[in-house]
């Protein structure tokens, strides 16, 4: 007999569902945030495009189907079962929320303010969405896209995985001292932090900071098995070293980092600050490319 599939539905609050939160009534959002400049016709009207497009995909799925639906702040509580598939309705920064902490199972990413998003991961509008949902909920073959994620382990087993990059260094992102060690070289150092980006995160932060150096180095393409590494300002001080600041780390390699920080000392992925690890002094961090993937179906 077929299993009966479940469609995990991810959302998060949209801008205009955010300052409602916060100001507790519409008149006053709307009075506050016209201080500010704000539009607050215009942020409703992008929350009601984005329950449009919704509901559309709600309606797209099968009533005999399981479903549910979870905020990203669930995420780390809710737990995902082998035979979901995963449907992002939002921004592509959701889809990279939700990839860590998924096992294999595939994911449909919709965009959810067409025309505001870059859509490298929200690649469907609601009615290709449709069809997604459809083929793989039916077993039928469809284009997927095996994203490589970052893996950080630390020598007492905690492990942590992003789809767009990782970052270690001081919570504050003030000076952080470690101990680099990339292929046969190392380095002791202090810096405004590491940062270890996948293909995915080389349209990103990686980007930014690969753009702003002028480096020759070529960064790695989404479903690369292959990582980008940058050390940010590094600071060229007594017994530091400042060259060791960027460089490939390949599918069977890895960047090894031991933290000398006394307090402060994190390693989080994706932006999320507020997940993350402590890196305490003598903690040791081996990064490298994770051997689970983001299942991104994209036709």
């Amino acid at each position: 007999m077929a299993v009966t599939p479940r469609v995990v539905l991810i959302t998060r609050p949209t801008p205009y569902e955010a300052a409602l939160a916060v100001h507790g009534t519409e008149g006053q959002a709307r009075f506050v945030l016209a201080q500010r400049g704000v539009s607050w016709d215009a942020l409703k009207s992008s929350h009601q495009q984005f329950v449009g497009i919704l509901h559309d995909v709600v309606a797209c799925i099968p009533l005999a189907w399981h479903r549910t639906r979870i905020g990203r702040d669930d995420l780390d509580r809710f737990l995902f079962e082998d035979r979901d598939m995963v449907v992002v309705v939002g921004q592509d920064g959701l889809v990279a929320n939700v990839a860590r902490f998924l096992h294999g199972q595939p994911v449909v990413g919709v965009d959810g303010a067409p025309g505001a998003n870059s859509g490298v991961l929200v690649v469907h509008d609601a009615r290709s969405a449709a069809h997604a949902v459809a083929a793989v909920g039916t077993g039928k073959a469809v284009d997927v896209e095996s994203r490589t994620l970052v893996e950080v382990t630390l020598d007492d087993g905690q492990t942590l995985r992003g789809l767009n990059e990782v970052f270690v260094g001081h919570r504050t992102h003030q000076s952080a001292r470690y101990h680099l060690t990339y292929d046969e070289a190392a380095e002791r150092q202090s810096s405004s932090g590491v940062v270890v980006a996948t293909g995915t995160g080389s349209t990103g932060w990686a980007a930014s900071i690969h753009r702003e150096r002028r480096c020759d180095l070529t960064l790695p393409d989404p479903c690369d098995a292959q990582l980008a590494f940058f050390v940010r300002e590094a600071w060229p001080g007594p017994r530091l070293g400042a060259e060791l600041t960027e460089g490939l780390v390949g599918p069977s390699a890895s960047l090894q980092i031991t933290s000398e920080m006394d307090d402060g000392g994190v390693i989080f992925a994706d932006g999320i600050e507020v997940d993350a690890l402590r890196f305490g002094r003598g903690q040791a961090a081996s990064v490298g490319c994770s051997p689970e993937t983001l299942q991104l179906v994209v036709g």
